[in-house]
């Protein structure tokens, strides 16, 4: 019986794509084939760690020896509140990550302990920065002015208790900021909103849920936000019809999720139909509506894909 002839390197480099990173590594060890392959640029553009909590020696070692000049996602995971020692970042290891990978422009954090990383540190190549569950300190956003601040355009903040207006302040005022997403980050409120509104006037889009924000804050989303297409408000629980008739003045926007409320009438959402031009996709929460009642709206509103959650 004929032996089968081997796999073309094309079709093993996706199999390769497919396995987790560690499997990956450890496919490596089969033959001499396999770890060249394995080595291929292209598995290593986007790298997600963020399963197995590494130590900074791994991620040393790493760097040094795996992830390549064409890296251009990281996903990291770490550990909160650790001692000295079991810290996975630190200036040293950023200042290496940033010589050798100049092209990474997405850094994905999970339960680091950032608070002896100072924010100007991260790679001035990363644009988009997404922080979960990690310890910063105050004014970790403010920078010396002779420092020259990251050029995040993209920042996403979730489950950080600590993040407050005074970070979304130092934040919004030194970068131009395009996409803001803010989950589970109590502190934020009005004054932070309207604190930060003149700074965000470039954002496109922006997700708040969870914090403590009513109408003053939709006022100035309103007046300063003009360039946002996407727009998600979840669990605003003292916003009002006032404060969501004043984002009548976002004539860009293309997608609003929005969780209604005792405070906040369905007439009131009705109302932005009919005057935003560019509204396609309406994603509604927080109450329960009868099928019926949606179809009807539906039908008045062809352009607009309407949808509800529970």
């Amino acid at each position: 019986m004929a032996a089968r002839p081997p796999l073309p390197d094309s079709v093993l480099l996706r199999v390769l794509a497919l396995l987790p990173l560690r499997d990956r590594l450890r496919a490596a060890r089969v033959c001499r084939r396999w770890r060249q392959l394995a080595q291929d640029r292209a598995l290593w553009t986007h790298v997600d760690l963020s399963p197995h909590r590494i130590s900074r020696r791994t991620l040393w070692q790493l760097l040094r020896r795996r992830l390549p000049a064409g890296l251009c996602t990281l996903r990291l995971r770490g550990a909160s509140r650790s001692r000295r020692k079991q810290r996975l970042l630190s200036p040293a290891l950023l200042a290496a990550l940033r010589e050798r990978c100049p092209q990474l422009h997405r850094l994905c954090l999970t339960e680091t302990d950032l608070r002896r990383v100072p924010y100007h540190s991260m790679p001035a190549s990363v644009t988009t920065l997404e922080l979960s569950l990690c310890d910063i300190p105050d004014a970790w956003f403010c920078v010396s002015p002779s420092v020259p601040p990251p050029q995040v355009q993209h920042l996403a903040i979730h489950s950080i208790p600590t993040f407050s207006d005074d970070h979304l302040l130092d934040i919004s005022s030194q970068s131009h900021l395009k996409t803001l997403s803010l989950c589970g980050t109590y502190r934020v409120t009005d004054t932070g909103i309207q604190a930060a509104a003149p700074h965000l006037e470039e954002l496109e889009r922006l997700t708040l849920r969870h914090c403590i924000i009513g109408d003053a804050a939709m006022v100035f989303i309103g007046r300063h936000m003009k360039q946002l297409r996407y727009l998600e408000i979840s669990n605003a629980y003292f916003l009002t019809n006032r404060g969501l008739g004043a984002i009548v003045a976002l004539e860009r926007l293309e997608t609003l999720c929005l969780d209604l409320y005792d405070l906040v009438s369905l007439g009131t959402v009705i109302a932005l139909l009919q005057v935003l031009p560019r509204l396609n996709h309406l994603k509604l929460g927080g109450t329960c509506f009868e099928d019926e009642l949606l179809g009807k709206i539906q039908e008045n509103f062809p352009h607009c894909t309407i949808s509800h959650r529970l």
